[in-house]
C-alpha cells in the first residue's frame, strides 16, 4: 500500500510523493546498501591507501558518489517522476553503501599515527571541499542534459 507524504513543500510538483511499505523500503535499502559497500570494498581493495599517504581510493569514493548523488537526487526530483523505491535504493542504499566518513576519518588518523599531519589534514579539507562541490557538480549538470534533451536549453 503506498501513503503520500510532503517532501519538498517549496516545490509544488513535489508536495506529495508516493511512499512504498516499510518492508519494501527496508530490502530496498538493505539490497542497494550491500551493492554499494561492495563496490567499495572492491576499490579499496585494489587500490589500498598507504598509512601515512593520501586515501585516494576513498576520496575518489566520497567524491564520485557525492556527484551522483547531485545527478540523482535532481533525476528523480525535478526531471523524472521516478518509482518510489529508486530513492531509497539507490540514493540511501547503494550510493550510501557506496560512500564511507568512517573509512574517510581512519585514512586521516592512520596519516597522522604515521607522522604525515600534512597529508592527514589535506585529506580531511581535500574531502570535505571536494564533496559538496561534487553534489553542486552532479546536480548541475543533471539539470544542464534535462535542458538540453527536453530542448529548453540555450542554443
Amino acid at each position: 500500500m503506498l501513503d503520500a507524504e510532503p517532501i519538498h513543500s517549496n516545490v509544488p510538483a513535489l508536495r506529495q510523493e508516493p511512499r512504498p511499505a516499510p518492508w519494501a523500503v527496508l530490502g530496498a535499502v538493505s539490497a542497494g546498501g550491500a551493492i554499494g559497500a561492495l563496490a567499495r570494498y572492491g576499490l579499496t581493495a585494489a587500490f589500498p591507501a598507504d598509512p601515512g599517504g593520501f586515501g585516494w581510493a576513498v576520496f575518489a569514493v566520497n567524491v564520485a558518489g557525492c556527484l551522483l548523488i547531485g545527478v540523482l537526487m535532481v533525476a528523480i526530483t525535478e526531471v523524472w517522476r521516478a518509482h518510489p523505491l529508486v530513492r531509497p535504493f539507490l540514493g540511501v542504499g547503494v550510493l550510501g553503501g557506496f560512500t564511507t566518513f568512517s573509512a574517510y576519518v581512519m585514512d586521516a588518523h592512520a596519516a597522522l599515527s604515521a607522522g604525515a599531519p600534512r597529508t592527514a589534514l589535506a585529506y580531511l579539507a581535500g574531502t570535505a571541499l571536494a564533496a559538496p562541490a561534487a553534489v553542486a557538480a552532479g546536480a548541475w549538470a543533471m539539470r544542464l542534459l534535462a535542458r538540453r534533451l527536453t530542448g529548453q536549453g540555450r542554443r
